[in-house]
């Protein structure tokens, strides 16, 4: 399963607010100044730039405009969508005010439909899942532009959407009436097909089907419902203003069962009101129809797969529908059993057309990739055209389920992969060159970002769903230091901060079995070596809710998913459990957040946030003065009643400039001690805001960061919070320990919502976090 269905980033909030605020005042400590004192906490990020990584997410689908064809977009399964540049570069389009949720539930994007008549208008269906755990219905949202994904007008839709949902490849659902382009159809997953007739405000079923699955039907299937799965329009025209009556919908095995359908392919000759069945070749009875597209001449290209989803096996086969203008006549044209057919993609018609075909579920050389056919697709004629290029992560090559020719080039064809995107510029040749144009296309998800002391040779540590850890050098250019360049997270990691060049970190390898690991460098990431043995936990709990740390070279600190820390004096030659922990609290996958006194590197603490809000147990913080080996309870955290919140939504750091300075988000509301836990002083203005409609709850404070100090403030570090206060969800800073807030990003720059968020200590006002999909982001 891909990591997106398991590392959504947890502490990521509503990105639904409004408007900006100043510098505003509350109580709080703040250190004895030294120089002159700034009056208050003032100013804010001037830019936002992408950490260079190159892709590291599943682009799901490519959608060229049918007449503009240098507007082009690509949507993502939960990184938003973005707007092509050309040149191998695109702008992401998703990042400001609205994609928000509880967590991030508008970032996933399930479909994209351009308006045919106007170059600039462009739809997006958004959301992350189609249904919780228990199957209950998740309603999306369509968000609506007239300025090519500069800002968007949303509306709240009446049907489930699943942009991170199995089979969340398949072409487009969302489609614009070309000739009359207000009138949308949506084919959803568990509610039938779908009319608006006012662009996207209002919608009512079409007389496809009434029928809407229930949680328990949801259910009992096993995996995520795909439903109907797209229409095509049997028109080539654009504009004039009269509806398009013919049109045929493509509908899932799973839909057809539980509604009572005849078939899976339809026809409507009255604009959607009514539809009658279609017979499909007997080889194909029962197959699933992830892409299909309408050439000029009216012919139709069907793919027709076994399996359902990204990366899903055959056998799969391609045929040439002739539609209304050839009789509705079927001629298979090609058929695989190496794995199943994802996309295709043509250019020109009939007997001289250029087909493309997207193979999905290969993953090894000499397999097939991409076939292509100069002669509309006739026996003989098709040949491999990427085999042997080089995908990032071998697990990522099964999954090219969406492929496009550029429709004025026809030797540029891109596809998709669990990776990113992938194009070549000649595709005629014999052995075609392909490269990756994923410029400022950037969709990791990190779990765990850590910052090195002023002067290392590196600028952070990024710990990340599926790409592993990696130590980032240069932010503009892709990484090569980690321990592990396999498929597989990265979860944990820290940096000696008396010796920055020894890093330690935990991850897995994904596959069967998943494979975990610790490792170790001595020499700032250039070479690492496996820890000899795992902590107690390791092995069987493969959460990413992980915490190490460092407190001196060969001496680690690790807490492994819901286990009680180990420790190590020999960089992982041999483990002891630590004692006077107990096991963290449960409810959710839960870790003890472990913080070494940077100050004083034999003192470690252990906070564990609650577990669930719903489990009644507050936060705690434990102590230990030995190294991690041994802690005791402070006493002063049981009376600062922290409360209860799952490990995404809590954090604690200490302020390497200062002994015993400790900083707590709670999920609500912030905390801060100068005495190690023994008490602790709340600092007013940070609070939750319920959820309201569609908008999850803004959490009060989850994320805390410490920086470089401005020059002249009174505390030793600039603190950066995500949180909410007086209702404005953002990130917000104090450069004079808490006295004084401003607000940090603005409404343009939300991101759906912030997972981790580290400070630099070389730079001022720099921090690095993680977007919700959308890797990881710094500021100046």
């Amino acid at each position: 399963m891909h990591r997106k269905h398991l590392f959504i980033i947890s502490a990521a909030v509503a990105a639904f607010v409004a408007g900006c605020s100043g510098g505003d005042r509350a109580a709080g400590p703040s250190a004895t100044a030294q120089g002159p004192v700034l009056a208050a906490t003032v100013g804010s990020a001037t830019s936002y730039t992408s950490v260079k990584w190159g892709g590291g997410g599943y682009v799901t689908g490519l959608i060229y405009h049918p007449t503009s064809y240098n507007v082009m977009y690509a949507r993502t399964d939960v990184g938003g969508a973005y707007r092509w540049n050309g040149g191998g570069s695109w702008t992401p389009i998703t990042d400001g005010i609205g994609f928000g949720g509880g967590d991030g539930a508008y970032h996933g994007v399930e479909s994209i439909a351009v308006d045919p008549t106007n170059d600039n208008k462009v739809y997006l269906v958004t959301g992350i899942t189609s249904h919780d755990w228990q199957g209950t219905p998740i309603n999306g949202r369509i968000y609506v532009s007239g300025d090519r994904g500069a800002s968007w007008t949303h509306y709240d839709l009446p049907f489930p959407v699943g942009g991170n949902e199995n089979a969340r490849a398949i072409g487009e659902r969302l489609k614009a009436d070309p000739t009359n382009p207000s009138t949308l159809f949506y084919a959803s997953r568990t509610a039938g097909l779908w009319k608006s007739t006012n662009s996207g405000q209002t919608w009512t079923q079409t007389g496809l089907s009434s029928k809407v699955l229930s949680a328990s039907e949801i259910q009992g299937l096993g995996s995520s419902p795909v439903g109907v799965e797209q229409i095509m329009f049997d028109n080539s025209n654009v504009g004039g203003g009269a509806t398009t009556w013919i049109m045929y919908a493509a509908i899932a095995p799973d839909y057809v069962q539980k509604a009572g359908l005849a078939s899976t392919l339809y026809k409507s000759v009255n604009g959607g009101a009514s539809w009658t069945p279609v017979a499909v070749p007997s080889s194909v009875s029962g197959y699933y129809v992830p892409h299909m597209v309408r050439t000029s001449d009216g012919n139709y290209y069907v793919v027709f797969n076994q399996n359902a989803g990204q990366g899903a096996g055959g056998p799969g086969y391609l045929y040439r529908f002739g539609g209304v203008s050839f009789n509705e006549s079927w001629t298979q044209l090609a058929t695989t059993t190496q794995g199943g057919y994802g996309g295709v993609s043509v250019f020109g018609t009939g007997s001289t057309a250029r087909i493309a075909l997207a193979v999905t579920g290969t993953w090894s050389a000499g397999q097939p990739v991409v076939q292509l056919s100069d002669n509309g697709g006739a026996p003989g004629t098709w040949r491999e055209i990427a085999d042997g290029m080089t995908h990032w992560g071998g697990g990522y090559r099964g999954w090219v389920d969406d492929i496009e020719i550029d429709p004025t080039n026809k030797d540029h064809i891109l596809h998709i992969h669990g990776g990113g995107v992938w194009e070549t510029w000649n595709a005629s040749a014999t052995n075609p060159s392909w490269d990756a144009p994923v410029n400022n296309l950037e969709e990791t998800a990190t779990l765990a970002l850590v910052t090195p002391p002023a002067g290392a040779s590196y600028k952070f540590v990024n710990s990340a769903g599926d790409i592993g850890n990696w130590v980032q050098t240069d932010l503009a250019t892709t990484p090569t230091r980690t321990p592990n360049s396999a498929w597989g997270n990265g979860d944990a990691a820290d940096v000696l901060w008396s010796d920055p060049n020894y890093i330690v970190a935990a991850g897995i390898v994904s596959g069967s079995p998943t494979v975990p690991y610790g490792a170790w460098s001595g020499d700032s990431g250039n070479t690492w070596s496996n820890f000899a043995s795992l902590p107690a936990g390791a092995s069987t709990n493969f959460a990413d809710t992980v915490s190490m740390v460092t407190t001196s070279r060969n001496n680690i600190v690790w807490a492994p998913a819901n286990s009680i820390p180990s420790w190590t004096t020999n960089n992982g030659g041999s483990w002891t459990q630590a004692s006077g922990l107990p096991t963290p609290n449960g409810g959710l996958n839960n870790a003890y957040r472990l913080v070494v006194d940077r100050q004083s590197p034999n003192k470690v603490y252990a906070f564990d946030g609650g577990g669930a809000s719903w489990n009644g147990t507050t936060g705690k913080v434990y102590q230990s003065t030995d190294g991690g080996h041994s802690f005791a309870l402070v006493q002063g955290s049981v009376a600062a009643n922290f409360a209860p919140n799952d490990f995404g939504l809590t954090t604690m750091v200490g302020n390497p400039n200062a002994a015993g300075d400790l900083w707590v988000a709670d999920g609500n509301a912030v905390y801060h001690s100068t005495n190690s836990g023994a008490s602790w002083t709340k600092l007013s203005g940070f609070a939750t805001v319920a959820a309201s409609g569609s908008t999850g709850a803004l959490q009060g404070a989850t994320r805390i960061a410490l920086g470089k100090a401005q020059a002249g403030s009174s505390y030793s570090a600039a603190v950066y919070v995500v949180g909410t206060r007086g209702g404005v969800w953002g990130i917000w800073h104090s450069d004079d320990g808490g006295a004084t807030w401003a607000r940090f990003n603005d409404d343009a720059h939300q991101y759906a919502g912030i997972g981790v968020i580290a400070g630099d200590w070389n730079t001022y006002g720099r921090v690095y976090f993680s977007g919700n999909g959308r890797g990881v982001i710094y500021t100046n």
